[in-house]
């Protein structure tokens, strides 16, 4: 019966031997050449990081913005196979010398020359990350920093190459030889890390290698071996040093070990234990023991200025301090914080403002400038903590006192907890990154100065004002590391530990940054950065209501801050801490749960207004304005002045519009009058069938600047121009099958531009389509089908803003053209045409774009009416009411303070008004007890 089988099937069995054959034969030769090919391709050091990944396993910790369990100790004693004695280790190491040199590749790329960069650069510029940032940056002056700095790291790096380390190591005053030793085969001596450095290792790159990683001890084996460790090898496994016979490939001078002998070294460091913080002190008030003074270095971005008054609401106290840098983009901030200077005389914003873009040199800058105008200042203080508006304390200033006055003169970093090799690479330390454009580019690869340990980890700090002080000296070991972190990703998360652990006071150093970080890493890690860095990065999420079991078992451990928060994405979270923290509102308390957040104001030169959102926000107002008169009104409109601010506003974690100030001159009266509207973008997705799979359906609307860690878009006003990528976002329930649906984008002239499908889970999820669609894109409304199995189940429509200005002149008929010209779309979509045909003989829409006059004003009316078609004004008052304007006829609007709505209701709880005499904080009600009188 088997001989049959195979009779009738022999084509095949001889087929599939073949093939085997072949496969074998391909592992073999891969596996006897991926080695090699790997060497050729990298350098000693990046090899032996990359080989270290492969032996150290990778975790994550919830606490720390790094994957940062130390390995687990399955791990750690990974060997490579049994060690042939038979062939001649020294021929080996001979041959891999000669080809050393020959055989390391740094690039396939071709040379930038003069003509390419448009001047000349100081060397060659051939590195792949160098060529690839020229050709990506934008500005001469910024391709000139890059090439300029890539030949600098090159040939001559601005650091040192060798630092001190001064931290106290029980008299280690310099390298020591302790001698050749037997190794295990499963249990090594020296089991803290192991790494082969084939050309290069010798006993000093090993000692350097693993006193950088913080080791006491290092050991060279078996040629290529390099081990370190902190435990002191037993004296009963010392050996004759003629045992340990196998050259160094880095030094044909000196022996590294043998088969299983290892010749050990004394690395002038010894075994760190991180300080453990002591408990605070309940009572030092009675034991004549002065409190700490603390310094809040707040750095801040965005416009979220009465987060901020929040956060200083809750941190303030009389004899704390504020310290505030605002990020140079941003006007609006620094403006509104000026006004609290002026009334706190422990407030002060600094002068000295920078870019504080994510990941780069700005914020290490911004930092120690920050701190060395603390030290030259005239306040007392005993800590710095630095904070940022997504911070928020979590335990009672009482309590943050009590506990550093208890550890007074300690410092608080977060350390990585992972293996330091492991930390160089993932924080890609070895890389060299050059800042210009508000970017941080990648343009090669660079040597760690030797001689010191390096660390890292979180950038939250509380800094002693001793060490402080000695930050600012500028002594070797700081001007060497600040030359260095100058060209480094991330160097506030590096710097601060690194001059820690190697300075006098190393022996303060406490594993503990006081916060409880928010992170989900499968939201948080989708390289969301791309648009500022060359790198990949994450960042934790925003704390929500349904966290807060999170926070509340903080309340035992020594954790005196959280983030993030934002409270345009969830408030109730910020009124729960607070409540928890200093006790409940009372129950008539206004706006508890309302927020706003400005997003323009005219006073802005930076960042540079959106102008969808400036041509949106004066159509609405001059909608607006015009409902403010009647046929009996005899009091004319001069004038709409001006667009003053716009602002969002939530309401119980929702978004509930958004808010326009605006000027309005009338014919009555010489004043300008302020207004400000309440309006609401209209246009939502229509589901057409409510039936299975469908009715999962939650939200279905068109935006842009989609948030993938928060599954939110950000663009709450859904402004989209000619030029904008727009996002469709889609909500669903969980249900019982998976399914696939098609969406059909059609522009404001019903024709189909783009098709995508994306496949539905049966758990509930947020997910997000972004179509390639022809820019730019035609102004006016859009529609999107949603189809299930050839029938438009839903829809939802967006508008793409229509533009009548460019840079502040008005468009020409050729611009008008250009922008919103009628695209020839050769994509063939006729497999759609019936499923069009009948969507548009079902639902009505009006969407084409019908202007056609030139003119100014007949312009503005075409703006209006497409604006008009996507926002509702729901309620307009007035900031001072005007008695004339009632007597000509004008519609009674109610004052803005007294609505629940406007920016300027109420907001007793990110009001600053006066100091508590008695408690030394801000007073949390200072409104409500106004009233009482």
């Amino acid at each position: 019966m088997d001989i049959k089988w195979l009779k009738r099937y022999r084509l095949f069995c001889i087929g599939g031997s073949i093939i085997l054959c072949v496969q074998i034969v391909l592992a073999f030769v891969f596996f006897s050449i991926q080695e090699y090919s790997i060497v050729e391709e990298l350098s000693p050091n990046s090899l032996s990081r990359l080989k270290n990944v492969a032996d150290y396993g990778i975790g994550d910790d919830e606490e720390s913005s790094y994957n940062n369990v130390p390995s687990g100790s399955n791990h750690r004693n990974k060997l490579p196979p049994d060690k042939d004695n038979s062939a001649s280790s020294n021929e080996y190491f001979n041959k891999a010398l000669q080809q050393r040199h020959n055989n390391y590749k740094t690039d396939n790329f071709r040379v930038l020359g003069v003509d390419e960069l448009g001047f000349a650069p100081p060397c060659d510029i051939s590195g792949r990350e160098c060529i690839s940032a020229l050709h990506r940056a934008k500005t001469v002056t910024c391709k000139q920093i890059i090439a300029n700095i890539s030949c600098l790291i090159k040939t001559n790096p601005p650091y040192p190459k060798r630092l001190p380390h001064q931290c106290p190591t029980n008299d280690v005053k310099e390298n020591k030889i302790v001698g050749c030793f037997r190794d295990g085969k499963e249990i090594k001596l020296l089991p803290g890390y192991k790494t082969t450095l084939i050309y290069t290792n010798s006993q000093e790159n090993c000692v350097d290698l693993c006193l950088q990683s913080g080791f006491a001890y290092a050991g060279v084996e078996y040629g290529t071996e390099c081990f370190c460790g902190n435990e002191t090898p037993e004296l009963g496994l010392k050996l004759p040093d003629t045992f340990c016979d196998m050259q160094c490939p880095g030094n044909l001078n000196q022996m590294c070990g043998g088969h299983y002998t290892i010749n050990v070294f004394k690395t002038g460091v010894s075994k760190f234990i991180a300080k453990i913080a002591s408990e605070p002190l309940p009572n030092f008030k009675h034991k004549n023991i002065p409190p700490v003074r603390i310094v809040f270095l707040l750095t801040l971005n965005g416009r979220a200025v009465r987060q901020v008054y929040r956060l200083i609401k809750a941190l303030f106290h009389r004899d704390h301090y504020f310290f505030i840098h605002v990020d140079a983009r941003h006007d609006y901030m620094f403006r509104e914080l000026s006004k609290i200077e002026l009334t706190l005389s422990n407030v002060r914003l600094s002068r000295r403002r920078h870019s504080t873009i994510w990941g780069g040199a700005s914020l290490l800058t911004t930092l120690m400038d920050a701190m060395s105008d603390l030290v030259q200042s005239s306040w007392d203080w005993d800590f710095v903590i630095n904070l940022s508006e997504s911070d928020f304390p979590i335990k009672s200033n009482d309590a943050l006192v009590k506990f550093l006055t208890a550890n007074r003169e300690h410092n608080f970093v977060k350390s990585h907890g992972r293996e330091v090799q492991q930390f160089i690479q993932k924080q890609g330390l070895d890389k060299t990154f050059v800042e210009c454009e508000a970017r941080m580019w990648r343009v090669g690869e660079k040597e760690l100065p030797k001689g010191i340990i390096w660390d890292g980890g979180s950038d939250w700090l509380a800094l002693s004002r001793p060490f402080v002080d000695y930050l600012v000296t500028g002594d070797t070991l700081i001007s060497g590391l600040s030359k260095f972190f100058k060209y480094t990703l991330l160097p506030a998360e590096s710097f601060f530990h690194t001059v820690l652990r190697n300075s006098p006071f190393c022996e303060t150093y406490i594993d503990n940054n006081l916060h409880v970080t928010n992170w989900k890493r499968w939201l948080g890690c989708k390289c969301q950065y791309r648009h500022v860095v060359d790198w990949c990065g994450c960042s934790p999420n925003v704390f929500r209501y349904d966290d807060w079991n999170r926070i509340k078992n903080t309340e035992k451990k020594q954790v005196y801050f959280a983030r993030k928060f934002e409270p345009i994405i969830n408030l109730s979270i910020i009124d729960t801490l607070e409540v928890w923290l200093y006790g409940e509102y009372p129950a008539d308390f206004k706006n508890r749960m309302s927020y706003w957040q400005n997003v323009y104001h005219y006073n802005d030169v930076y960042p540079a207004p959106d102008e969808s959102l400036l041509i949106v926000g004066n159509s609405l107002a001059r909608v607006a304005t015009k409902h403010l008169t009647t046929s009996h009104t005899t009091c004319q409109i001069r004038s709409l002045d001006k667009l003053l601010q716009v602002f969002t506003y939530h309401h119980k974690d929702k978004f509930k519009g958004f808010l326009i100030q605006y000027e309005v001159s009338f014919s009555n009266t010489s004043n300008k009058l302020l207004f400000e509207s309440w309006c609401w973008p209209k246009l939502q997705g229509i589901i057409i069938h409510n039936r299975d799979p469908v009715n999962r359906l939650l939200n279905f609307i068109v935006s842009s600047d989609y948030d993938k860690k928060e599954q939110m878009s950000r663009n709450f006003i859904r402004l989209i121009s000619p030029y904008t990528e727009p996002v469709l976002i889609h909500q669903w329930t969980a249900g019982e099958h998976s399914f696939t649906v098609k969406f059909l984008w059609l522009n404001p002239y019903d024709e189909l531009i783009n098709v995508t499908s994306t496949n539905i889970e049966e758990s509930a999820l947020i997910t997000f389509d972004k179509p390639t669609l022809p820019m730019p894109l035609s102004q006016g409304i859009w529609t999107v089908l949603l189809v299930y199995e050839n029938v438009t189940m839903a829809y939802t429509q967006f508008l793409v803003t229509p533009s009548n200005t460019i840079r502040d002149t008005s468009i020409s008929a050729s611009q008008m053209n250009f922008i919103n010209k009628a695209q020839n779309y050769k994509q063939s979509f006729e497999d759609w045409t019936n499923v069009i045909k009948v969507f548009k003989n079902s639902i009505v829409l009006e969407t084409k774009n019908k202007f056609i006059d030139r003119t100014k004003t007949k312009m503005t009316s075409w703006i209006d009416s497409l604006i008009a078609s996507a926002y509702n004004i729901l309620e307009t008052c007035i900031v001072v009411p005007c008695k004339s304007l009632n007597d000509c006829g004008v519609k009674e609007l109610v004052t803005c303070a007294e609505t629940s709505w406007s920016s300027y209701s109420p907001d007793p709880k990110s009001d600053i008004k006066s100091i508590n005499k008695e408690s030394g904080t801000l007073n949390r009600y200072i409104l409500l007890l106004k009233s009482l009188f």
